[in-house]
């Protein structure tokens, strides 16, 4: 089991990402995840670097810590044929730290390439496809597809690793799950459903199983939930709005009837070390083996610490 820091690219600039993720391996985590946006969720965040930059400047200042996206879109915003060369390239700067975490996308980020945002059944389709293409251009030589909605035309990635990335696969319900299993290596997952490392094992899949836990670390619970809620009430909106709503101005519409309390009820909140280990096991007795934590609060550096003195022993 291994556990990560979740590096919110939508709250924080490009360098202190960067120093975050160093913070991270000093710490004692075993790897970082970065979101990749192309807008934050609320104005009020205020950052989204490109986060392929983030992490190739993480791999260079590190020696062990793992990396992961949480998660890229190889599908609209990107073609896979660039996140195949970006992927290949970051395996091969970090020395085989690299996971590849792929989903289906969110409008926020998406449709500012100006071809819209399929509905779902369209865009898991695209991501199989996505993922095909890929795994080809894995394989080495010149490839092509010709797919119902992707296509590649003759091309190579002339850099491959001795060893490629697992594809860890973004998944909420069966299908996904079992998408993970077939074109993937792991899977990705936020919440600490057994159902889906179920289906995930059911249909094959023995990679890694990524769940994210967020958290909000603060000296009182009171710090710590005002935080979580001024920059992260939108997470509670439930995955058919994250999914939906085109920028940080919607979400803030919907996320106008967020309490305090809603947050607290969603999150681990406060300076007290239990909570956070009783949610990192049950999410372990769900069957998954890198947990990662999404922290929220207003000190990134009093959390590392806290991490150091109290979580990380106890889970080791």
């Amino acid at each position: 089991m291994q556990i990560g820091y979740k590096l919110a690219a939508e709250a924080f600039g490009p360098k202190e990402l960067i120093r975050q993720g160093v913070r991270a391996e000093q710490a004692g985590f075993d790897f970082v995840e970065i979101s990749d946006h192309y807008h934050p969720w609320l104005d009020v965040q205020g950052h989204s670097p490109f986060a392929w930059s983030v992490l190739g400047a993480i791999a260079a200042r590190t020696e062990r810590l793992r990396l992961a996206t949480g998660v890229t879109c190889p599908s609209v915003r990107y073609h896979p044929a660039i996140i195949a060369q970006a992927a290949a390239t970051l395996a091969i700067i970090s020395d085989d730290r690299f996971t590849l975490g792929v989903g289906s996308g969110e409008r926020l980020n998406e449709h500012v390439v100006g071809q819209g945002f399929p509905a779902v059944r369209e865009r898991q389709a695209r991501l199989a496809e996505a993922l095909d293409i890929i795994n080809l251009l894995w394989q080495g030589g010149y490839q092509s597809y010709e797919g119902t909605y992707l296509r590649l035309e003759d091309a190579r990635v002339f850099d491959l690793p001795p060893k490629l990335p697992a594809i860890a696969v973004a998944a909420g319900g069966k299908q996904a799950a079992e998408l993970a299993a077939t074109h993937g290596s792991g899977l990705f997952a936020t919440e600490p459903r057994a159902d889906l490392v179920e289906t995930f094992e059911a249909a094959g899949g023995s990679g890694p199983k990524y769940a994210e836990i967020p958290v909000a670390w603060a000296p009182s619970a009171e710090d710590a939930v005002r935080e979580a809620h001024r920059t992260t009430r939108w997470a509670v909106t439930g995955w058919k709005v994250m999914a939906e709503l085109p920028n940080p101005v919607n979400f803030e519409a919907a996320a106008a009837t967020v309490r305090p309390e809603d947050v607290a009820d969603k999150f681990v909140v406060g300076p007290e070390p239990q909570p956070y280990l009783e949610a990192i096991r049950t999410h372990v007795a769900a069957g998954y083996d890198h947990i990662v934590l999404m922290n929220c609060g207003p000190d990134p550096d009093g959390f590392f610490d806290f991490y150091t003195k109290e979580i990380r022993g106890a889970v080791s």
